[in-house]
């Protein structure tokens, strides 16, 4: 305390009825500004969230939409459905054009290391790719696609960076034991049944209903929750820089909002696909469920783990040549992140 508000408060003047009616005003005022504060009847701030509406795993994005997370959370969302590139995205929320994202930590680590004005705040879940085989080509096992094709929708995708890590820890190079070959994604069953390529890494539903269409051809070789990566995450929440910087209580309101409807698919898979089937109409409400049943959306690291992460995907991506040897993972992973939950 000052010295003058201890002399004040040794010296009290007598409580007069201005008074009582200016401390009647002050409470009010106090209270309005813990409401604000915790969020709970505070005018949502609002928002543009950019996604990717084909993609299910991203569930916990319209649970938040719709089953009120956001706002509870003092944001009000407008949902963007974006199917430009990585890169394209994070310009995007660089440039404010859009104030955060959910996407994959595989095919994110890479642009962020060019220096876009983004932070990743929180995450949703892990899984999302897989690689599948086929028992007619042979290519059953990681050792097994020694100078054999793998085909993926692009070769800046995922499922390319994730798998040529695990090739790589398993003593395959990525580069020089195989092959990659890109195809659109409604073309890798083609390829496979024209013998062009013997595997594929992609997401689901794609290799899903691959499956389904051609019962006991495809063989699962490896996912990205595979061995050590039982326990990573997978698809993670960024945010503008300067939203982070300037409004952090608005971008800890986004984090928080994906955390809890994470939690809700988790607990809630029914619900939870029937509330994204009107996104997916062509996977029924009862595969959508199965789907979601083999991601793991109870594990969304926030603070010092989720740095943690990321810092391991950063090494990882840097010994199959993703990231540059010079980049620091540690301090990558310091840069690219902030905890605006803490």
């Amino acid at each position: 305390m000052s010295i003058q508000g201890q002399m004040a408060a040794a010296n009290p003047r007598p409580f007069t009825r201005r008074k009582f009616l200016g401390a009647i005003a002050g409470a009010a005022a106090l209270t309005q500004i813990a409401i604000s504060t915790s969020g709970a009847l505070a005018a949502p701030r609002k928002l543009t969230f950019a996604w990717n509406a084909n993609a299910f795993c991203l569930s916990p994005i319209v649970v938040a939409q719709e089953q009120g997370y956001f706002e509870r959370n003092g944001v009000l969302v407008d949902l963007v459905n974006y199917t430009g590139s990585t890169d394209q995205l994070l310009e995007s929320l660089a440039a404010g054009k859009a104030d955060a994202a959910v996407g994959m930590i595989h095919r994110w680590l890479k642009p962020l290391e060019a220096g876009f004005d983004v932070k990743l705040i929180s995450s949703s879940h892990g899984g999302c790719v897989r690689l599948l085989g086929t028992k007619a080509a042979g290519t059953v096992t990681l050792e097994s696609l020694r100078g054999k094709t793998i085909g993926v929708p692009d070769l800046g995708a995922p499922g390319k960076n994730f798998f040529s890590i695990l090739l790589a820890k398993n003593g395959i190079d990525p580069d020089k034991d195989v092959s990659w070959r890109q195809y659109p994604a409604d073309v890798l069953g083609v390829a496979i049944d024209k013998g062009e390529i013997q595997a594929i890494a992609d997401s689901d539903p794609n290799l899903y209903l691959l499956e389904k269409r051609n019962p006991g051809v495809y063989h699962e070789i490896a996912t990205n929750l595979s061995g050590a990566y039982k326990d990573k995450v997978c698809c993670v929440v960024g945010a503008r820089g300067d939203l982070v910087r300037n409004e952090r209580p608005v971008a800890a309101g986004v984090a928080r909002a994906i955390l809890q409807a994470s939690d809700f698919v988790a607990d809630n898979p029914n619900e939870a696909a029937k509330l994204f089937a009107k996104y997916s109409p062509k996977v029924p409400v009862e595969d959508l469920r199965a789907l979601l049943g083999s991601l793991t959306h109870h594990h969304h690291p926030v603070g010092r783990e989720l740095e943690a992460e990321i810092e391991f995907f950063a090494r990882d991506f840097q010994a199959v040549g993703v990231l540059k040897k010079s980049t620091d993972p540690v301090r990558f992973s310091q840069f690219v992140f902030a905890d605006v939950l803490a």
